[in-house]
């Protein structure tokens, strides 16, 4: 576990109880192996917030797929549908944007207005 998540309190006890919520947002409720990261995202106080392609892979316990380290539009919000769960849900039910620099391996997460 990486030391900037101990020193925010996100050890893996705070880990479990965060995976046994329901978080809902919208009328939807996230689920899917994004939800780790839409559960750091929604209890971020800070209107930006900028991970690097490591630290998301760190919250998510697997790696990014490689469209999302090479491709601008994996990071796109793409149209949400209920019957099919999308990766960008995870930063859309977030209230956020997702804006990568993919030279720099960071994601800027900012709150929608």
């Amino acid at each position: 576990m990486l030391a900037w998540m101990k020193r925010r309190g996100w050890t893996a006890d705070h880990q479990r109880e965060v995976r046994a919520e329901t978080p809902k947002a919208h009328g939807r409720a996230m689920t899917g192996k994004y939800l780790l990261l839409y559960n750091y995202l929604e209890h971020r106080y800070a209107n930006t917030v900028v991970l690097t392609f490591a630290e998301i892979e760190d919250l998510l316990g697997f790696a990014l797929p490689d469209e999302a380290r090479l491709q601008q539009e994996w990071w796109a919000d793409a149209q949400a549908r209920p019957d099919r769960p999308h990766h960008s849900d995870c930063w859309v039910l977030a209230s956020r944007t997702a804006v990568p620099n993919l030279m720099a391996q960071i994601v800027v997460f900012e709150r929608a207005s």
